[in-house]
C-alpha cells in the first residue's frame, strides 16, 4: 500500500469522537433495526442500541479495536475529582477496574496539587463492541478519554456538559502546542498518569508528543507509554493494560523502549502526513460486523 493511501486509511481507524462535539440536552433512541440477523449488519449498529450493560461479572472479551464488555459499570455523573461529560452519548461505561483507576488518580492528583480533577470523555458503550461514531478502539472497557481542560471549582451544568467545547493544545499550523494554552499543569499530569503501572498507553496529538519531548526533565522512563496519534487535540487517552487473570483480553505489545523522540516522532509532521492529498481510489474501510468479533461477543450483545 503506498504510503498516502496508508495515511487516510489510519486516520479513519484512529479517528477520536472530538471533545467539541455537541451533545444533546434531549437524546433519543435509534430507530429499530429492519434486519438485524442479517450477518451484513454493521455490529457498530447493534452495539450502538444497547442501553444497558450485559448481567454478568466484569469481563473484557477481545481486543480494544475488535471486542466487547460483560457486566460493564458506569463511572457516576459527578465525583470530588471529576466529571463526566456528553451525558447524551452514554458511553460513560467500563471494566471496573478502569473505574478504580479514574477515581484513584484523579483524586491522587489533586491531594498532590497536580490537577484539579478530570472531565471524563468518551469511555465505553454500555456493551462495549464497536461505536456507531467517533472511535475504533473503546470496545473493551479498558479506554477512557480526559479533556486537556481542567475540572472547574463547581459543577457544571447539564447544558455546559453537552455544549462547552475542550481546550484546543495544538498550534494553528499543527506544528506544535500552542504556548498560551498548553501549560507545565498539563505535562505533569500527562506524567503522573503515565507512571501508573496499570497504564499500558497514552494517545496524545504529535504536537503535545513534541512538547513533552522538548520540556521534559529528568526520568523519561515514562515517555514511551506517550503514543503520538491523529486527533487527540483537544484531550488525551488513556489505556490501560489487561486485567490479570481475563484470559480473553487480548493483549497490546508494549510501547517500543526509548521516550518516542527519535525520527518515528518527526514523520507526522511531514507535509503528506499533516496535509495528505485525497486519495480517488480509497473508499474507506467496510464497516466491521459480528463475524470480526470474538464469538463471545454475540451472547454479550443478546444477553438479557
Amino acid at each position: 500500500m503506498r504510503v498516502l493511501m496508508a495515511i487516510p486509511l489510519l486516520a479513519a481507524l484512529c479517528a477520536p469522537a472530538l471533545a467539541q462535539d455537541l451533545g444533546t440536552l434531549n437524546p433519543r433512541p435509534l430507530p429499530p433495526l429492519a434486519h438485524p440477523e442479517d450477518p451484513a449488519t454493521p455490529a457498530k449498529e447493534l452495539f450502538g442500541r444497547k442501553p444497558t450493560p450485559a448481567p454478568g461479572e466484569a469481563k473484557v472479551v477481545g481486543f480494544y479495536a475488535k471486542g466487547c464488555l460483560l457486566g460493564g459499570v458506569n463511572l457516576p455523573t459527578d465525583g470530588e475529582s471529576w466529571q463526566v461529560m456528553r451525558l447524551s452519548r452514554n458511553r460513560n461505561w467500563g471494566h471496573p477496574r478502569l473505574l478504580n483507576f479514574l477515581e484513584r488518580t484523579s483524586r491522587k492528583l489533586r491531594e498532590e496539587n497536580i490537577w484539579p480533577g478530570f472531565l471524563v470523555g468518551d469511555m465505553a458503550q454500555p456493551r462495549g463492541g464497536p461505536m456507531i461514531t467517533g472511535h475504533a478502539s473503546h470496545q473493551i472497557g479498558l479506554d477512557a478519554d480526559v479533556w486537556l481542560t481542567p475540572m472547574p471549582s463547581r459543577t457544571l451544568s447539564r447544558s455546559e456538559r453537552e455544549e462547552m467545547s475542550a481546550t484546543n493544545m495544538v498550534r494553528a499550523d499543527r506544528l506544535d502546542v500552542d504556548y498560551s494554552k498548553w501549560t507545565p499543569a498539563h505535562m505533569a499530569m500527562i506524567r503522573a498518569v503515565a507512571r501508573e503501572p496499570e497504564v499500558q498507553r497514552i494517545f496524545v496529538n504529535p504536537a503535545i508528543k513534541k512538547a513533552i519531548c522538548r520540556d521534559a526533565r529528568g526520568d523519561r522512563s515514562w515517555m514511551s507509554k506517550v503514543r503520538p496519534m491523529y486527533g487527540h487535540d483537544y484531550h488525551f487517552h488513556i489505556r490501560l493494560a489487561c486485567p490479570a487473570g481475563e484470559a480473553d483480553c487480548q493483549h497490546q505489545d508494549p510501547p517500543p523502549d526509548g521516550d518516542g523522540c527519535d525520527s518515528t516522532l518527526a514523520w507526522w509532521f511531514k507535509d503528506s502526513v499533516l496535509h495528505p492529498r485525497p486519495d480517488p481510489f480509497y473508499k474507506g474501510k467496510p464497516p466491521m460486523t459480528m463475524a470480526a468479533l470474538p464469538s463471545e461477543c454475540r451472547a454479550v450483545l443478546n444477553a438479557r
